[in-house]
């Protein structure tokens, strides 16, 4: 399989907002969020499917998006943090992150486009301060705003 989209934002090809990297992942804001602080935990390993992880790397790619769900929530006050993992838009495995008050902030129909990546970006930098107060090592990378690595 060529490259994916995610990987050429992974590897700095295209533009991305990322809030999280470590050796086997990244985080990072999607440009068609659902609900403001809507991110997608993206493993660094070309993997379409959920399902064909790797158990090791499944596990720790939802105790990334766990964390950054906490974080989420206690950025964005929202009463939920949903998890979504669809598959369909591209075929590299990821993990939608998305701050939630109730069922309708869960609609793919409603996901926003042409956002302004300033948006983004805020939206990023709030996280990653939260992930930074909670000593969360990943979040270190960035260098006081966020933007591609």
């Amino acid at each position: 399989m060529g490259s994916t989209l995610f990987t050429k934002i992974i590897d700095g090809e295209v533009p991305g907002t990322f809030i999280y990297r470590d050796d086997l992942c990244v985080a990072f804001m999607t440009i068609s969020p659902i609900t403001t602080g809507h991110s997608l935990v993206v493993p660094i390993e070309e993997v379409d499917q959920w399902t064909d992880l790797p158990q090791a790397l499944n596990e720790h790619l939802f105790n990334v998006a766990k964390i950054i769900g906490q974080a989420s929530k206690r950025v964005f006050g929202c009463e939920r943090i949903a998890l979504v993992v669809a598959g369909y838009e591209i075929p590299h495995c990821h993990l939608h992150v998305i701050p939630s008050n109730s069922m309708a902030d869960l609609e793919f129909a409603n996901a926003r486009t042409n956002v302004d990546r300033k948006e983004l970006e805020q939206a990023a930098d709030r996280i990653i301060l939260e992930l930074r107060r909670a000593g969360i090592a990943g979040a270190a990378f960035a260098t006081g705003t966020s933007g591609s690595i």
